[in-house]
């Protein structure tokens, strides 16, 4: 089924949005809230399937802590412009459904990861998975992942060169739903391909505390990641991103200090990029989620030269999760208009190449 107010051709955002300058970043809206899945439409993230679609998932409903938030589903068939209506592919009754994570795994299983809020606030969630062997068509019974409470996902696993994956989680504690506790922690659940079993890395701790990781690695041995800073939504000059690396295989991991980056208390993500270069998502501002920024390191995450903003002006746009397609291209969706509309960028790595920081 398609929907005629899912098939907007791709533009340039305007000039509330995204900078002339921007040549080279095309920018659609995938959904708003005349869509379905509710006005409250939260992080999305996206996967390349093994037949070429693109599949989206998000959490909508009313508001973030309604019971009403449900995990969405809408797919875009390999060479056509329309997405599908979305479509529930998780819902807990009685209890709000929050991030979701859809990533294709090598061998054909699609991964579901999501939350499931058992309280009032994100600190009594637990993570849950659901799993599709026919391209997201159907799916498995839902399954508790981690079972302590305020365990949260929000950006993809990585296969590491063993092929183990690497699943960024992080554990949200407190109850004022304004500011991160600097008890706040990012940590990693090691899912050992052998074995066919979960296992939780240690945590990184950090001034402020941190959340929401995303994870590269560079060798064997040497992984690093970037976390969203914790402490509040007032901005502050001294809020970096959090970065943290381990020398072990992903096992254990340093504390987190600060990164050059500006951090607004907002989303980031990291994607390495199949020759080898660096990829970050990340809001350059200290108080506002605006611009959105992506960043190349070309020398294994020494130094970020190269920099564009996809979107900028007056609003917000945050919450970034970036893949890069097999024709190279790559694709970065985030929400704007206060959390009820869903973008996607699509730009060649070249387009930020040009830029200059």
């Amino acid at each position: 089924m398609r929907t005629s107010n899912l098939s907007a051709p791709w533009i340039m955002l305007g000039a509330a949005c995204a900078s002339p300058a921007a040549a080279g970043i095309e920018v659609r809206r995938v959904l708003g809230p005349e869509s379905p899945g509710g006005k409250y439409k939260h992080p999305a993230s996206v996967t390349q399937l093994e037949n070429g679609d693109l599949f989206l998932v998000f959490h909508g409903g009313t508001g973030e802590y309604e019971d009403d938030t449900a995990v969405w589903g809408t797919r875009l068939v390999a060479g056509e412009a329309a997405w599908e209506a979305p479509r529930i592919v998780a819902d807990t009754p009685f209890h709000g459904d929050g991030n979701a994570v859809v990533w294709q795994a090598p061998g054909g299983a699609v991964w579901l990861f999501y939350v499931v809020r058992y309280g009032p606030t994100w600190a009594s969630s637990r993570i849950q998975a659901r799993v599709s062997r026919d391209g997201t068509r159907t799916w498995s019974d839902p399954f508790v992942l981690a079972f302590d409470a305020g365990r949260m996902v929000r950006n993809r696993p990585i296969v590491l060169e063993d092929g183990d994956y690497l699943l960024p989680i992080y554990h949200e504690v407190g109850t004022d739903p304004e500011v991160v506790s600097a008890d706040c922690t990012s940590l990693f659940l090691r899912h050992h391909a052998k074995e066919r079993r979960w296992s939780e890395t240690s945590p990184i701790r950090s001034r402020l505390g941190n959340i929401q990781p995303a994870v590269v690695q560079l060798t064997q041995d040497h992984l690093i990641c970037y976390c969203r800073r914790g402490g509040d939504y007032g901005g502050r000059r001294d809020g970096f991103l959090v970065r943290s690396e381990s020398h072990d295989g992903g096992r254990t991991w340093a504390p987190g200090a600060d990164s050059r980056f500006p951090n607004p208390n907002a989303a980031v993500d990291l994607l390495e990029l199949r020759n080898g270069h660096l990829l970050l998502v990340y809001n350059d501002s200290f108080s506002d989620r605006t611009p959105l920024t992506a960043a190349i390191s070309t020398d294994g995450d020494k130094t970020y030269p190269h920099r564009r903003n996809i979107a900028e002006g007056p609003g917000d746009f945050a919450y970034p999760y970036a893949l890069e397609a097999r024709d190279g291209k790559i694709h970065v969706v985030f929400t704007s208009d206060e959390r009820t509309v869903i973008r996607m960028a699509v730009f060649e790595e070249s387009a930020v190449l040009r830029g200059r920081a």
